[in-house]
């Protein structure tokens, strides 16, 4: 059970599944603890050996990081950010990051590792990331979507938004040309939620010194 609990899965992901192994109730997938204790009868269990199925499980834990009360999977995350040695003082709650990574994380122990950048800063760029997104005509879209930021009185999802549609506007760009290289400089790599979170995330003065840094990078690596 530890074990389930070091690789990220939720006690009501392992729970289901065990009580799915070899027993149905009809085509129902998703138990609650309430409906195992009424529904699970020794009738409708299989004669035949049950064969574990990883996929199902982990299918079961990414069902549960989404539909359960972000608190409690945020009470579980806790664990596996004080297991990869990040400290969560320095950015947003928990609970904020089980909302902007449960669609893309299967696992908390994937979750944990995923935000990292929220709360620590980087040393390197992913590489493939900079080969794709970082070429020597990214650092003036990055200038003016930096100069905007800057400006920002209010460090909201609306006007960063805002701000990356004006960047985007004004330089004649695609959203792309603008947001992928925004994304690698703040985050370090080419994945994360929806920039405008993200950035929320990331805090305002953290999130220019990171502009600013992927701008020098981009200006030494041309040169």
């Amino acid at each position: 059970v530890m074990e389930y609990r070091n690789e990220g899965y939720l006690p009501e992901a392992l729970n289901n599944y065990l009580v799915r192994l070899g027993w149905g109730h009809g085509d129902q997938e998703v138990f609650s603890r309430n409906e195992m204790i009424e529904l699970f009868d020794l009738e409708s269990v299989s004669r035949a050996a049950s064969a574990f199925n990883h996929d199902k499980l982990l299918w079961l834990n990414h069902h549960y990081i989404r539909e359960l009360p972000a608190e409690n999977v945020a009470g579980y995350l806790a664990w596996h950010m004080q297991d990869q040695n990040i400290n969560t003082n320095n950015g947003p709650s928990l609970e904020s990051i089980v909302e902007m990574l449960g669609e893309r994380c299967k696992t908390l122990k994937e979750m944990a590792s995923a935000s990292r950048y929220f709360f620590e800063d980087f040393e390197q760029f992913d590489e493939s990331a900079v080969k794709k997104h970082f070429k020597a005509a990214t650092v003036e879209p990055l200038k003016l979507v930096l100069q905007k930021l800057t400006a920002l009185n209010a460090w909201n999802a609306h006007d960063i938004h805002q701000a990356i549609e004006q960047t985007a506007a004004e330089l004649e760009l695609g959203m792309g040309k603008v947001g992928m290289p925004l994304r690698v400089a703040v985050t370090g790599s080419g994945q994360s939620p929806s920039l405008d979170i993200t950035l929320v995330g990331i805090g305002k003065n953290r999130t220019l010194a990171r502009i600013q840094k992927a701008i020098d990078f981009i200006q030494a690596r041309s040169n």
